[in-house]
């Protein structure tokens, strides 16, 4: 089904979809379905490797993230080394018309998780759910198999582990033969274990962090409606959900992410918007993530 399947898509015009600097970071111009397409092709390349190479890192941006870029250079060290980063923020799909390169729509890890459910039926490919507590965990596993009775969840394992037993994790992970690794361990700690154990994880495809993915898709969490979400007032309706939680974060992040995506969106029209050359080098250098259990 997976041959079948990456035979219609390679017959397709060429996947890999153009960058554009939005916030500081590269950003993929794609749309949902086209990043699950993606998936799909990239497992299929992965399988006639033989799980010799290491998965592709998937990231996404969104307010708090670009807000951690403003002064974490671990947190920005780990962002630059990710394969694919997309727009999961509607600020950052509007920075975009500032340039050339547009996004097409706002690709909001929530809803992607449908189209790769989706794409991953189709061609046969497994998930592994990795993060939130024990019943949270079991929670989504079961919510993802009652809605998607025919996608394989290969394995899961709840994120309230040490980084010492992060070498364990990966290798059930690796035994379980899952294609994509959702991981919902919250920012910034998903995207530096994320970097940590790339090399302990060959055999995936993708590693793909998710936030808060497993409360929407539990039901904890509920959605803003389509206007606030179009608007890009979905911070607002979390906020107003739980705002002894989020609401300082929003008030403290928003601003700062706001001046990242004027100052640093590769606009094409004015200089000052530019991500210099050597910002973007300097924080691919540092700093150097240590694999655990790599000597």
């Amino acid at each position: 089904m997976l041959l079948v399947a990456w035979k219609r898509i390679s017959m397709a015009p060429d996947l890999a979809p153009k960058t554009v600097v939005l916030g500081g970071l590269p950003t993929v111009q794609t749309t949902r379905r086209q990043l699950a397409q993606l998936m799909v092709r990239d497992a299929a390349v992965n399988h006639d490797s033989e799980g010799r190479v290491p998965p592709k890192l998937v990231f996404s941006s969104n307010g708090q993230g670009l807000a951690l870029t403003w002064n974490n250079d671990r947190f920005r060290a780990a962002m630059m080394k990710a394969d694919w980063i997309h727009a999961d923020g509607m600020p950052v799909v509007l920075a975009s018309h500032l340039t050339r390169t547009v996004l097409p729509e706002r690709v909001s890890t929530t809803d992607f998780f449908h189209d790769a459910a989706e794409a991953a039926t189709a061609a046969g490919l497994s998930f592994y759910m990795l993060g939130g507590s024990e019943k949270q965990n079991s929670d989504v596993v079961a919510a993802v198999r009652h809605q998607y009775p025919s996608l394989r969840i290969a394995g899961a394992h709840h994120g309230y582990f040490e980084d010492e037993d992060s070498v364990t994790v990966c290798a059930d992970i690796r035994a379980s033969g899952a294609d994509v690794l959702w991981v919902g361990l919250g920012k910034p700690r998903q995207e530096y274990w994320s970097v940590m154990n790339q090399e302990l994880l060959g055999g995936v495809t993708w590693v793909k962090t998710c936030g808060g993915l497993y409360s929407f898709l539990t039901g904890d969490s509920p959605r803003a409606p389509k206007w606030m979400q179009a608007a890009s007032l979905e911070w607002l309706f979390r906020a107003s959900q739980d705002p002894k939680r989020l609401l300082g974060r929003y008030l403290v992040t928003n601003p700062i992410a706001m001046y990242r995506l004027v100052r640093h969106t590769d606009s094409g029209l004015f200089n000052q918007g530019r991500l210099r050359r050597n910002e973007l080098e300097s924080a691919t250098e540092r700093p150097h993530f240590r694999t655990p259990g790599a000597v």
